[in-house]
Order: structure tokens, then sequence, then C-alpha cells
């Protein structure tokens, strides 16, 4: 959780996940629990959502993993399967991803996935990339 925000309570991490089912139930996606394959063991939190808590960036793919997940590909998985959801949807022509400067495994992440740099995002201090979906994978 370098990169990004921690809950201060269990309490706060429920009303974090139920704004994000509650978007699930309108606008068809919300983040997955992650697990890792042969234990089940949950190694991250992530996948396609609209933020209920910064709205107005449209469908955005994103991520956390436990550092025990970082380096082994789980991150690129996630990415390139959320798009290739998107395109078989067909219903939305740009997905969005935000990435701090720090954090240069996320940023390959989502180059090496089709993303492209948009912009910086000074008052988040992110990064702000952009998918077009319209295109091959």
């Amino acid at each position: 959780m370098r990169f990004t925000q921690a809950h201060p309570s269990l309490d706060h991490t429920d009303r974090y996940l139920e704004a994000h089912e509650l978007n699930r139930q309108r606008v068809g996606y919300a983040p997955w629990t992650i697990l890792e394959k042969s234990s089940r063991t949950i190694v991250g939190f992530g996948g396609l959502y609209e933020d209920p808590f910064d709205p107005g960036w449209g469908l955005e793919v994103g991520y956390y993993f436990a550092p025990s997940a970082w380096g082994k590909g789980y991150a690129t998985e996630l990415v390139r399967f959320s798009l290739a959801l998107l395109r078989q949807d067909r219903a939305l022509s740009v997905v969005r991803a935000f990435a701090h400067p720090e954090n240069t495994a996320s940023r390959r992440v989502l180059l090496k996935a089709g993303f492209t740099e948009e912009r910086f995002i000074p008052f988040m201090n992110r990064h702000l990339y952009r998918a077009d979906l319209s295109g091959s994978p």
C-alpha cells in the first residue's frame, strides 16, 4: 500500500467495499478479490470500477497487491483480462488508470498492457493513463 491509502478501520473498509458493490449494481463493474491459484490465499484487490469516492474519471482499472505478490505477473494478468473483458462488452471506448510517479512497476504494467500516459495530475500526485478499447488487444 506504499502508493495508496490504507483504511483506518474495519468499519471504513466495510463502507469502502459497500460503495464499490453499489457501483457494481449501477455500472456493472467493481473490483474483485484476487486469489493465489494453488493456495487460494487473497493476494490482492482490483479490476474495473468507477471510483465512488472520486467520481468523474469514468471507468478505471486499478489494483492493490500484497508485497508477497509483487513481481509475479498478477497486475499484468488483471489489467489484460480487464481490457479483454471490456473489448467483448463493446459498450465503452476508453478506460483509464492512475499510477503514482514513483510506482515504476505499475506504470510499466499499464504501458505493457496498451495504456498511454495522458498527463500528470498534480493535486493527486498521479499520472493518468488511457487505453483505447476500439483497437486490437
